[in-house]
């Protein structure tokens, strides 16, 4: 499959997912974002249009451990879980960005759950 053919397909996916899935201030969603090297999520009003919480693989805490991509993006989940607690949210909607819910971003959601947050 060339590039620009998967690509286009994963814009498919993701305008699909987003069509069902909205947040609002009480149940914000959860959204990841998947490059090669990184992978950041965001907690997201959609009502209001405005990120309540976000945290990265690039955040010094997280950078400065050392492991495989999927651990790191474990890491990523319970951090935003951690952010997500201060703000007294405990229930969030899943969006997936498009990508198969395996590997990383299987991950970050374990972390999400292991930090409390439900789905």
């Amino acid at each position: 499959m060339r590039t620009s053919a998967k690509l286009s397909r994963r814009q498919n996916i993701r305008y699909r997912i987003r069509a069902k899935v909205t947040g609002t201030a009480q149940k914000p969603r959860l959204s990841v974002f998947r490059s090669n090297a990184e992978i950041y999520c965001q907690l997201i009003d959609d009502v209001n249009g405005a990120t309540l919480a976000a945290a990265s693989s690039r955040d010094k805490d997280i950078a400065a451990q050392k492991g495989p991509k999927v651990e790191i993006s474990k890491f990523v989940g319970q951090a935003i879980a951690r952010k997500a607690k201060e703000l007294g949210l405990e229930k969030v909607v899943f969006d997936r960005g498009g990508n198969l819910y395996h590997g990383r971003i299987k991950a970050v959601a374990e972390g999400a759950r292991e930090g409390g947050l439900q789905f």
